[in-house]
């Protein structure tokens, strides 16, 4: 397939001149200092599947008792003003997954700022002030890395912080295109990577709270184990699948990771960015593709826009093929999620139910 990789205008370009000018202005430039804070221990350890909803919140397991702010990126915040409350250690992560997976690792001990909301596109995100912000005044600071970031990455480095997949082996790291250097930052989808990149996340709290070391090391298993489960789940749902159904199509290029892990073909019209452009004859192609198949759906993902799926729906109908779009179990849904959690309370809003809801969502309609 002709496929073209956009990444000119990289997802953190705009924070990146924020950064920069501010340095300049400021007479700063080096990196964050580490700070540590010291909280007590906390006594009651958590089980990993109690943190399907934002750990350091507890009024979000009631929807009726949440605030209207419960999906920003500080709903994990809380008021540490009160005499008898503990200080957090202040974070900022970048993405909604990192989001989730602190919360899992540290519990109510950590106090999460999340710079890219749920459910907005990471390759298209126009950074705020406010980010900037963000970064400056936490004591830990963690990314994904393989330039999902984009040119961000060396000011995030620049700032202290941690990127989760610097200890993936190189040959686990898929390159977007053979032939040329663009790692495919999707690694998400592949349980291993995400279970080594909780291990990394983990080592930087034990430090930061050696305090809370064995309670870190208590979850960080239990949510290995349940890592586990998700790939021994995930390998029986797809045997439902007729091995000539087993084609995966979406609309840019975020599940190879799965491919690999499960033997499923993945087919994409556009590459692993969403700020890619899509030539007709991709189009044209792609279309082809699923008439000579006979796929039977292709599947939106809620952070890009379905009609570019609608319209090889039409394609396809002119050839005289008839394929269902996916759109999600409920109207408005937006089919799979990609590149970010659902939102607080809604269906995948954790990276185990977001998961389990993509598989589900696949093989109900190809099998």
């Amino acid at each position: 397939m002709n496929k073209k990789v956009s990444y000119g205008k990289l997802i953190f370009q705009r924070l990146l001149g924020l950064v920069l000018v501010t340095a300049l202005s400021a007479g700063c430039g080096a990196a964050m200092e580490s700070q540590s804070g010291s909280p007590s221990k906390n006594q009651s350890t958590n089980k990993a599947e109690d943190h399907s909803t934002d750990a350091n919140s507890p009024e979000a397991n009631s929807p009726e008792e949440k605030s209207p702010d419960a999906n920003s990126t500080d709903a994990n915040s809380s008021n540490t003003n009160s005499p008898d409350s503990k200080a957090k250690l202040k974070l900022c992560v970048t993405t909604s997954f990192l989001e989730d997976m602190a919360e899992v690792l540290g519990g109510d001990s950590v106090e999460i700022s999340c710079i890219i909301p749920r459910g907005e596109d990471p390759h298209t995100y126009e950074a705020k002030p406010e980010d900037l912000k963000k970064m400056q005044s936490a004591q830990a600071l963690f990314y994904h890395g393989l330039h999902f970031e984009g040119k961000m990455q060396d000011a995030l480095k620049a700032q202290g912080g941690v990127m989760v997949s610097k200890d993936f082996p190189e040959d686990k790291v898929i390159q977007a295109f053979q032939g040329e250097d663009v790692p495919d930052p999707h690694f998400w989808f592949d349980q291993d990577l995400y279970a080594q990149a909780v291990s990394t996340m983990a080592a930087t709290l034990e430090e930061k709270l050696p305090e809370e070391k064995s309670i870190i090391e208590e979850r960080k298993e239990a949510y290995q184990k349940e890592l586990e489960e998700l790939k021994a789940y995930t390998k029986k749902r797809l045997t439902e699948i007729p091995e000539k159904s087993r084609v995966l199509l979406t609309p840019h290029d975020a599940f190879q990771y799965f491919s690999r892990a499960y033997g499923i073909e993945v087919k994409a019209p556009q590459g692993v960015s969403t700020d890619g452009e899509v030539s007709a004859y991709d189009m044209a192609e792609t279309a082809q593709f699923i008439v000579d198949h006979k796929i039977k759906a292709i599947f939106t993902e809620s952070t890009t826009d379905p009609q570019r799926m609608k319209k090889l729906q039409e394609s396809c109908k002119e050839k005289g093929f008839s394929v269902e779009v996916v759109e999600g179990e409920k109207e408005g849904e937006g089919g799979l999620f990609s590149d970010s959690l659902g939102l607080r309370g809604e269906a995948g809003d954790t990276y185990l139910t977001m998961v389990r809801y993509n598989v589900d969502l696949i093989v109900d309609h190809l099998k």
